[in-house]
């Protein structure tokens, strides 16, 4: 597969916690969901290290964070991240090295089979496809002290 397709392809996909959309173009993202652009993603990443490399996690929070399965972290900067950790989905994180997620829908609205596999450029399917529940992932705002769940 050519090197740019990876870049610019929106991929339907089983994710750690529902089927979404994962994509290193926002602005196709955007398009596809027809989503306001002044709204962030979730940006998935394959790891602890490359979570410290965009941002700082306040130490009373690094416990939480490394420990984290299926939850997304805002911090102080706005910026909303999730440590991938299932075996399945992180494979195309790392071959991506970080990409925007969000749930396979238009915005504002429940999940259509038909819709996510005319929108997505490529369709990475597995038997686990049946077993996912349309569940969202846990959000939390992460300030220097405090906790607030968002979601």
């Amino acid at each position: 597969m050519p090197k740019d397709i990876w870049s610019r392809s929106i991929f339907l996909t089983p994710t750690d916690t529902t089927i979404g959309f994962i994509s290193k173009s926002n602005t196709k993202l955007d398009k596809a969901k027809d989503r306001l652009s002044n709204k962030n993603y979730i940006t998935a990443l394959p790891s602890l290290k490359s979570l410290r490399e965009r941002t700082r996690v306040p130490n009373i929070h690094k416990n939480r964070v490394r420990r984290a399965k299926q939850t997304t972290f805002i911090f102080k900067n706005k910026k909303s991240y999730r440590v991938i950790k299932d075996n399945k989905h992180i494979e195309l994180i790392k071959k991506l090295k970080s990409a925007y997620t969000s749930s396979a829908n238009l915005s504002g609205r429940d999940y259509d089979k038909e819709f996510a596999e005319d929108m997505a450029d490529i369709i990475i399917s597995y038997p686990r496809i049946k077993e996912i529940e349309i569940k969202a992932s846990r959000i939390y705002f992460l300030g220097n002290f405090s906790i607030c769940k968002v979601r």
